[in-house]
């Protein structure tokens, strides 16, 4: 996914180029924190449509300043309750497909996690290079990092790509159950994503997240009076719970998956055989293929128990596919640290058991990073930070690579699915 120091259009022919792209960067930094200041006073949690369509109204306006077309979306409801829109933004560049041009995405979210009253009761305060307030990392500083890196290939006049797509989800923070349809769709458009989550603690991308499976499993026994006929009952207590046991045992029998029984609840009184059962699980897997031995797993438990005259059902209740580490990533993260050391960074990548929007990408065959934002931290809490020092090398960086991955080169052998992955570092963002 490299270019030729020579080609036109892109902003990787050599330090100067770099250079230029950070001091654009370094003189954006203090608009860049007003601005981070006004949308972190917007309550927008995911279910505040109010808010979440406010900072939509916000970033629509200025993607329309530099030359996007923005749409909005309306997403079903959750739980019966309304969400915001999302909104969707689009830019053609100078190439098109057939001359090499690529379609990239950037994807962050508009939600925070935090009920209405929370930016008046904890509103935005900065102490030393820290950012405080709610949402200010996840995700409204690497949303802000996008718009931001979009602003400085617009500013530069970089167009060296097919189209830039810039999407931004109104309810990620509650698993995206309005804007997942959304989400895939636009994948199937794009030839490369960069989600807009901030890097980690210690400054780490993300190159893999695990997938999540979350499981019921109904055990239907037969009640009977404990005390006098306690042999004409059949316990499904009892059988849940050797089926929590063997669910457990799961957790060591496939690299990367992990099987957790989070709920279990069973029976009334003490004085009847308890009739049924119900018992939640949770799957977590680096692969698709994990994740599908572990589903398999769970039927067949649930097929055979333990107990004589008690029967077990199995209801997936939700499904969310991992961000696997792939080669074509891989070759996504070369691109990346390729831009970083021209701007004298070294930036290294991490897997998380943690899901975001990045999951359904991947999912559906995208290569896709994460992380790309400015170092933030101690997100869904009162000490959710930013550091601002970090703001400008990211956005650069950023805006580096969008113009690096904007364009094809032929030379370039498409990745092999089958090659060997070095293994990523052991590191603990």
């Amino acid at each position: 996914m490299s270019a030729t120091a020579g080609d036109p259009g892109t902003l990787e022919t050599g330090p100067a180029t770099a250079e230029a792209l950070l001091a654009l960067a370094e003189q954006r930094l203090p608009g860049y924190l007003a601005d981070l200041r006004h949308l972190v006073s917007v309550d927008s949690g995911s279910y505040s449509p109010g808010g979440v369509n406010q900072v939509a109204d916000w970033f629509a306006a200025r993607l329309t300043g530099i030359g996007f077309t923005c749409a909005r979306v309306p997403v079903p409801p959750a739980d019966e309750r309304p969400l915001g829109d999302a909104l969707i933004a689009r830019k053609k560049g100078s190439l098109s497909p057939a001359e090499g041009g690529r379609r990239i995405l950037l994807i962050g979210h508009l939600d925070t996690v935090f009920e209405d009253g929370t930016a008046a009761r904890r509103p935005f305060a900065q102490h030393g290079p820290l950012a405080h307030g709610p949402g200010v990392s996840d995700d409204k500083g690497g949303l802000l990092a996008g718009l931001t890196a979009l602003e400085l290939l617009h500013t530069l006049r970089q167009d060296a790509y097919a189209e830039l797509v810039f999407l931004a989800t109104p309810d990620e923070e509650i698993g995206s159950p309005g804007s997942r349809a959304l989400t895939e769709r636009t994948a199937r458009e794009v030839d490369a994503a960069l989600a807009l989550e901030c890097a980690r603690e210690n400054g780490d991308l993300v190159i893999a997240r695990k997938g999540v499976a979350d499981f019921r499993i109904t055990v239907t026994g037969r009640a009977a009076h404990a005390g006098i006929e306690p042999e004409r009952g059949a316990n499904a207590a009892l059988a849940a719970a050797h089926l929590v046991v063997a669910l457990q045992q799961l957790n060591d029998r496939w690299d990367g998956v992990t099987v957790n029984v989070g709920v279990v609840r069973a029976g009334t009184r003490t004085n009847i055989v308890c009739p049924e059962a119900d018992i939640h699980v949770e799957v977590r897997a680096t692969t698709t293929r994990g994740m599908n031995h572990a589903e398999q797993a769970v039927h067949d438990l649930a097929r055979h128990p333990t107990v004589a005259g008690t029967s077990s059902t199995v209801e997936r209740r939700d499904w969310c596919p991992p961000m696997e580490d792939t080669p074509a990533a891989r070759d996504l993260l070369t691109a990346y640290q390729d831009c970083a050391a021209r701007l004298g960074l070294r930036v290294e990548a991490a897997a998380t058991g943690g899901v975001g929007d990045a999951n359904y990408l991947s999912g559906k065959g995208v290569p896709t990073l994460d992380g790309l934002g400015p170092v933030g931290g101690a997100d869904h809490s009162p000490e959710e930070w930013l550091d601002t020092t970090t703001v400008p090398a990211r956005t650069a960086l950023l805006a580096a690579t969008l113009a690096r991955l904007g364009r094809r080169t032929a030379a370039r052998p498409l990745p092999d699915p089958a090659r060997p992955l070095p293994p990523l570092p052991r590191r603990h963002p």
